[in-house]
């Protein structure tokens, strides 16, 4: 496992007044054009040292934040989708095409709902080396292409991979805000990760960070991982991030996120993600559709830092549902996708069965204090956002630190961009989540299943399960569990009573005795 840094990373030894003038070029993006001005030390032709990323993101917090120009053209400026689409590099752009180093890097051009410039840099040999824009690049389908010399810029980049020796693919995108996403071997894009999240949810407007500029250092043939590091920049806050990514089975990403404010945090996300939810079996509620389900992910899964497995499976809710989980140095988190038959979506062209799942494990923090080898108190925040259309990524979630950030402070995180949660606890998992009407008035009928080995272990006798079931506020009316030892399934059925509250949080756990065995299933009831 990768080892948190030290509490007082060293600082590179450079010219502050350097580092300044760049911060400077920086914030000034777009007075002079698509791209910003870079004196040394990260400009074309000068050696690079991750230490200068950091660096500078301290100098540019120290400066008032400065928007991007809004420099765009038309018609790029109001393209499309379809029409961004046909807007493609050409062979002779893409970045270490047939050297044979496992990864190709593809510059994206600016347009359609992508005009915020990117500053893209290739770190070979230890020197930096600007990606320049040249129109004779890119391909742009049915558009007449930008007047000769004008420079448009970039708006990120996508990362193509080989995975299990083929030929490289589609790996992961870094583009749009401060978004990104990958991909394990076999998958289609799903669930969006964020490098820094800001005022989510909150009355006065979320605050959307930005990618300002990439230095992707050349992987070494045969190493099969790329390190890319990343400014970004935000009214409230800077950040530096440094980023190893390793294709496969599960695609792995190792980050370093540095994060220095312009005023005190009082809201701030770290290792944000989020994800599309439209329907499900537990609310197809008014979802007029032939699909059975629509979503790329069904769940927010934790392991707290008291070494309990937490099921919570997420909705499509009427009115804007925002959860938070206590916790104190949490193991992991992440949204799910666990339903992976197609049968469960019978969706040709979505194929939802196909999204991966993200799950992060913590590794370290550090910062003016003591380092530590956790993340400290906070919770695990989940945001339910009422969703009319499967393109909207309406389920967020992120770990919140439970004091404000006023101070620049550091966290260093695991990504798997995987198919099924690595190190699973040997525990039955939910498999399956169920709401329908009830035997009379407001009641509703759950049925809630779990597989695994666990509760069919020796010594344990499926007959004598029980279910540890409490709801805050409302009633439990009838409860039972049937265990199906040939499925390996053990269903817990139950009514709820809401009375006339609008909102029951439920919590269910299987139990041998007294061992739980089962993972603990999370659940807000909503009309």
């Amino acid at each position: 496992m990768m080892q948190p840094p030290p509490a007082q990373p060293p600082r590179t030894a450079l010219d502050r007044r350097a580092v300044l003038a760049l911060a400077g070029g920086l914030a000034a993006t777009g007075a002079a054009g698509a791209q910003p001005a870079e004196p040394a030390p990260l400009s074309d032709g000068q050696r690079f040292d991750p230490g200068q990323v950091v660096e500078l993101a301290r100098a540019l917090a120290k400066k008032p934040f400065a928007a991007p120009a809004n420099d765009l053209p038309d018609p790029f400026k109001s393209l499309t989708y379809e029409q961004y689409i046909g807007v493609r590099a050409q062979p002779s752009a893409l970045l270490w095409a047939g050297e044979g180093r496992g990864f190709v890097v593809e510059p994206l051009h600016r347009g359609f709902v992508f005009t915020t410039p990117v500053a893209l840099h290739a770190v070979e040999d230890g020197v930096v080396r600007r990606l320049s824009y040249d129109r004779n690049r890119f391909t742009f389908g049915k558009l007449a292409p930008p007047e000769e010399g004008r420079d448009l810029g970039f708006s990120g980049f996508r990362l193509y991979a080989s995975f299990n020796g083929a030929a490289p693919s589609d790996c992961a995108i870094f583009q749009g805000a401060s978004f990104f996403r990958a991909l394990a071997a076999g998958q289609s894009y799903g669930v969006t990760a964020r490098a820094l999240t800001l005022k989510p949810a909150e009355a006065k407007g979320e605050e959307f960070p930005l990618f300002r500029a990439f230095w992707l250092e050349r992987p070494g043939a045969g190493t099969g991982q790329i390190v890319i590091h990343a400014l970004v920049d935000s009214e409230s806050a800077t950040a530096a991030l440094r980023m190893t990514l390793r294709p496969g089975e599960a695609t792995i990403v190792d980050v370093e996120a540095t994060v220095c404010p312009r005023t005190t945090l009082e809201h701030v996300g770290i290792a944000g993600m989020t994800g599309a939810y439209l329907f499900g079996p537990t609310d197809h509620r008014g979802a007029d559709d032939a699909r059975p389900a629509a979503h790329e992910v069904d769940g927010l899964q934790i392991r707290n830092g008291w070494g309990e497995a937490i099921w919570r499976p997420v909705q499509n809710p009427e009115t804007l549902q925002i959860s938070a989980f206590m916790d104190q140095d949490p193991k992991g988190f992440g949204l799910i996708q666990r339903a992976r038959a197609y049968a469960d979506y019978q969706d040709d062209v979505q194929r939802w069965e196909k999204r991966p799942s993200l799950w992060v494990e913590p590794l370290g923090s550090w910062g003016p204090g003591v380092p530590q080898h956790g993340w400290g108190a906070g919770a695990v925040q989940l945001i339910e956002i009422p969703s009319e259309s499967e393109v909207n990524e309406n389920i967020l979630t992120y770990w919140r630190p439970k004091d404000p950030v006023a101070k620049e402070i550091a966290f260093s995180y695991r990504q798997f961009w995987c198919w099924s949660v690595p190190g699973a606890p040997p525990l039955a998992a939910c498999s399956g989540t169920r709401v329908g009407k009830g035997a009379g008035g407001k009641r509703r009928l759950f049925l809630v299943d779990f597989t695994g080995e666990a509760p069919f272990a020796d010594g344990i006798d499926p007959n004598a399960l029980q279910i540890a079931l409490h709801t805050a506020p409302g009633s439990i009316a009838r409860q039972r569990v049937y265990p199906y030892p040939e499925r390996k399934t053990v269903r817990a059925v139950f009514e709820l009573d809401p009375g006339n509250d609008t909102s029951c949080e439920l919590r269910l756990v299987v139990k041998a005795g007294d061992k739980p065995v089962s993972e603990t299933w999370l659940y807000r009831w909503t009309p």
